[in-house]
């Protein structure tokens, strides 16, 4: 992996929190509340509730996973299709964040929500993930395979004609703006570099994802070259 902690904390760096953009719509209490309850409510079936992790939940729970398991999720891939202002972004210099998009395959982990306190957790995972009603990263039910078995998983999902989405772009320019683009919880080098090896360490290895380490590896390495030689 040429994406190492060293190379990320050069492009860490202190950025102040602008606050939400005008007219931004906050989720109140009472909607994640309600959000919890229609999706409990929505399942096809009694049991465990399991969140797909495909991202940060993969490095950073949103909450104490009581279990987890290897999983696929068909018809779905992860990619850098969620555009940040804030976060690992900002206004002039925007970041990018994974979401899952359709086609394709996405090789995973299910996470388990602890009982009996799983609405908890619930409310706790949207809070992190969902910010506004508006949100372009939507939650919905996907089906997973476990082991063989067809098994029912929340995953937050690109809404396509959200605000946010991207939509594709070539892998030269997601990795430029990795490289660059941060915010005052981090950096996108930092966000990708901790996927890549909350994945490894999993044995399941994203081939656009290796690809985009090494890529943004040698940009930073580059762009520090260059502000040293222009001292």
């Amino acid at each position: 992996m040429q994406l190492t902690s060293e190379i990320v904390a050069k492009a860490n760096r202190p950025v102040v929190d602008s606050g939400p953009t005008p007219g931004f719509v906050p989720m109140t209490d009472g909607d994640y509340e309600a959000l919890a309850d229609d999706l409990l409510e929505g399942r096809a079936s009694d049991g465990p509730v399991w969140v797909f992790a495909y991202g940060s939940l993969l490095w950073k729970p949103a909450f104490e996973v009581a279990e987890e398991r290897y999983a696929i999720a068909p018809g779905w891939h992860r990619a850098f299709r969620l555009r940040l202002t804030r976060w690992r972004g900002t206004p002039e210099c925007p970041g990018l964040m994974l979401v899952l998009d359709r086609g394709g395959q996405c090789k995973g982990m299910v996470q388990r929500l602890p009982e009996p306190n799983g609405r908890d957790a619930l409310i706790a995972l949207l809070r992190r993930e969902v910010s506004s009603p508006a949100t372009t990263n939507k939650p919905r039910w996907i089906a997973v395979n476990v082991a063989g078995v067809r098994v029912q998983a929340l995953a937050f999902c690109a809404d396509r004609a959200g605000l946010a989405y991207t939509g594709y772009q070539p892998i030269e320019t997601v990795a430029g703006v990795l490289a660059t683009a941060a915010g005052h919880l981090g950096s996108c080098a930092e966000y990708l570099y901790r996927t890549v090896e909350g994945l490894e360490q999993r044995g399941i290895r994203d081939h656009r994802l290796w690809l985009l380490q090494a890529m943004v590896a040698q940009r930073i390495l580059a762009s520090n070259q260059q502000q040293i030689g222009s001292v």
